[in-house]
């Protein structure tokens, strides 16, 4: 069995604490809650009265989490432009008809790209391959490409649009949000890592600290810049769970190795409220982890699963299965590291679901 971990990343210098107020999120409150407001230590009732329309580009929107984002932004009234390659142009028309989001344009030309991001008040970077699966050379180095590459391009189209609109030609984005991952920071059984730690020595480590290099290579007197470095998402149509729940619904459910690995995750409505929060609030800059306040063990995670479905966790899968199925790439499911949001925490970010067992209860209840 194995897991499928999105991977978003890090930065290669650690991120010290903001000084700014905490501000409360005030995203369920509906209807077009995004702003740019001039102060760092503006309330949460000053965001949401001076409030306007955004428009914003994401790459990666068919994905897992893009899509959940896509919904998030069109529900509170903003438009979204999604960046594809032309050779995925059809499964971007077929997971976002005309008919039913008429608020989503689709671009798949360098030049549609580059008119999109200087249209957009925002931009999201989520595009990356997956990395739960054997790891020969060839297949690492299209992880680290797929992610390095599309980051710069999409910082190449920003930093040139904040020079257009530095030049009196349109305004170009305000805020650039980019993906990265807790694989930033290394594996533990026995650390707990936040925003401040410094950078691991493996190759996930690696890979983050490349893909948040470029990332940075964004103007950042013309754009904030926020760097989320996510967990493992939990969610129905995706993620870890579309392909533990079935195991465990055949009585064929249980940890992965020792159990004893940490296992730092987030719900996705957290996540993708955690993205919005980032395109709309000021006082959002620089790393924030993207996880949940109170990781677990895996042989927790496995438990609570077993619990909400009605299913024992009994059937662990050996630790040598998992390197034979998956070699190298088996890290992902049999590594952890304990990462804490210490950042979110400090903002004032309020979690739906800051525990595993309601996140999972919540997760469960859609899929019945």
């Amino acid at each position: 069995m194995a897991i499928r971990v999105l991977f978003p990343s890090s930065s290669s210098s650690s991120s010290s604490f903001s000084t700014a107020q905490p501000t409360r999120r005030t995203s369920r409150l509906r209807r077009g809650f995004c702003c740019f407001c001039s102060s760092s230590t503006t309330s949460s009732d000053e965001v949401s009265s001076s409030s306007s329309m955004m428009t914003v580009s994401i790459t990666g929107a068919t994905g897992f989490i893009g899509r959940r984002l896509v919904d998030k932004l069109l529900s509170e009234d903003h438009k979204v432009c999604v960046l594809t390659r032309s050779t995925s142009k059809n499964k971007a028309s077929s997971v976002f008809p005309a008919s039913r989001y008429p608020g989503v344009t689709i671009a798949d030309k360098e030049g549609d790209w580059e008119r999109c991001i200087r249209d957009s008040t925002g931009v999201v970077n989520l595009a990356g391959m997956p990395i739960s699966t054997r790891w020969s050379p060839e297949v690492k180095k299209e992880i680290l490409q797929s992610r390095v590459n599309v980051t710069s391009k999409v910082v190449d189209h920003v930093n040139t649009s904040t020079s257009a609109s530095s030049n009196g030609n349109g305004n170009g984005p305000s805020v650039f949000v980019s993906a990265t991952a807790v694989g930033y920071y290394g594996t533990s059984e026995t650390d707990s890592f936040d925003e401040s730690s410094p950078s691991g020595n493996d190759y996930l480590a690696h890979v983050c600290r490349e893909w948040e290099g470029r990332a940075r290579q964004v103007k950042q007197e013309h754009v904030r810049l926020v760097l989320i470095r996510i967990g493992v998402v939990l969610g129905k149509d995706g993620g870890a769970l579309a392909k533990m729940i079935p195991l465990f619904m055949m009585f064929a459910g249980g940890p992965l190795g020792t159990g004893t690995q940490w296992f730092s995750w987030i719900h996705v409505d957290d996540l993708v409220d955690l993205i919005y929060e980032s395109l709309r609030n000021p006082a959002y800059t620089g790393v924030i982890n993207g996880t949940a306040p109170n990781p677990v063990r895996l042989s927790e995670l496995c438990d609570r699963l077993g619990q909400v479905v009605g299913r024992p966790s009994w059937l662990p899968v050996p630790g040598l299965a998992i390197k034979a199925l998956l070699g190298e790439g088996a890290t992902v499911v049999l590594d952890g590291q304990k990462v804490l949001p210490a950042r979110a925490t400090h903002l004032g970010f309020s979690y739906r679901y800051p525990y595993v067992r309601d996140a999972l209860k919540a997760i469960i209840a859609k899929q019945l």
